[in-house]
């Protein structure tokens, strides 16, 4: 073989082994310790859902996926120091999806762009509020509680979360479609809210499962309806609000994230695993202990679902006449 010949030879076989290489080294994801963002405190929905995931993507990917929880500012504190992270699938973001849908609206500049400044990675959860009342209001139904409001306009108050989060925004919705009025008292977080309720400082409270739950099994709280578009198998025996209000489905969901510009590889092994993970029962199980049910979609579908959601949820926060800056 001539020099020059022979060159191009050793020099293709180079390119080949370096290119070999390199797909290795793509194909080794995860090679260090991940972080997984949650932007709320430990023992919420959230984290719970979240440190299942993590102890999962753990034993399956040979790596640690690691908790990092960073509250604040109803997420945004999080959701723009992932956003600045490096897109190499080693900083995640484990959030409350409706919650980053509503701030898009909520917050009138926020540092990042809800839906460019993300990869959307894995929806895997949907979570139902239950519509509550304490046992001395003299309802048991939602129809009897549109009846009582109308007949007692401004009298019922309702505690939620805090201006602007989904339970406020659940009960500007009950007061539009039912065209009743009652009066929004604000509180620090879902517990507080309840905690109101339980308390007779407030009369209902949309809350979430967790929170609600002990104390609707005990008769301390009464349940009206769930805010699904079906009845979760949580409370069964609880009707869906809108079999009452027709329309009336606002649900919250939960989804990994990261910032944008993930390689599509590393999203579609997250997405694969994240998927396969939701069909044991054991998942499902602990699943329905927060009140959640499983859900998967392909990124593409869950970006679609983040523009969706931003566009409904954006409308009821404009109704609201909510605001933080």
């Amino acid at each position: 073989m001539n020099s020059p010949s022979r060159f191009c030879a050793v020099f293709a076989f180079g390119t080949a082994l370096l290119v070999s290489a390199g797909m290795a080294f793509a194909q080794q994801y995860p090679s260090r310790p991940v972080r997984v963002v949650v932007p709320f405190p430990p023992g919420g929905i959230s984290d719970g859902l979240a440190r299942v995931i993590v102890q999962h993507l753990s034993a399956t990917q040979g790596q640690q996926f690691v908790v990092d929880n960073r509250p604040g500012a109803g997420t945004t504190l999080a959701a723009a120091q992932v956003a600045k992270s490096p897109a190499d699938g080693y900083t995640l973001y484990f959030t409350d999806v409706t919650t980053h849908a509503i701030n898009a609206s909520l917050y009138s500049k926020l540092p990042f762009d809800s839906v460019q400044d993300f990869s959307q990675v894995a929806m895997v959860a949907q979570t139902p509020l239950i519509l509550i009342v304490h046992p001395s209001l003299p309802v048991k139904s939602v129809s009897e509680l549109v009846a009582l409001a109308k007949a007692r306009p401004d009298e019922i108050n309702y505690a939620s979360s805090g201006n602007g989060t989904i339970l406020h925004l659940s009960g500007e919705t009950l007061k539009s479609m039912a065209r009743i009025k009652m009066v929004h008292i604000p509180y620090k977080g879902s517990a507080p809210a309840v905690a109101a309720v339980l308390g007779g400082e407030a009369s209902i409270s949309f809350a979430t499962t967790p929170a609600a739950l002990p104390y609707i099994k005990t008769g301390r709280l009464r349940a009206l309806g769930v805010t699904s578009a079906s009845r979760s198998p949580v409370v069964p025996e609880v009707p869906a609000m809108t079999e009452i209000l027709k329309g009336f489905d606002i649900v919250l969901y939960s989804g990994l994230m990261g910032p944008a510009g993930i390689p599509g590889d590393i999203v579609a092994q997250l997405n694969g695993e994240i998927a396969k993970m939701l069909t044991q029962q054991k998942i499902k199980d602990i699943w329905a202990g927060y009140g959640a049910a499983p859900v998967t979609m392909t990124p593409a579908k869950f970006t679609e679902h983040l523009r969706a959601d931003i566009a409904k949820l954006g409308k009821l926060v404009k109704a609201a006449g909510a605001t933080v800056d």
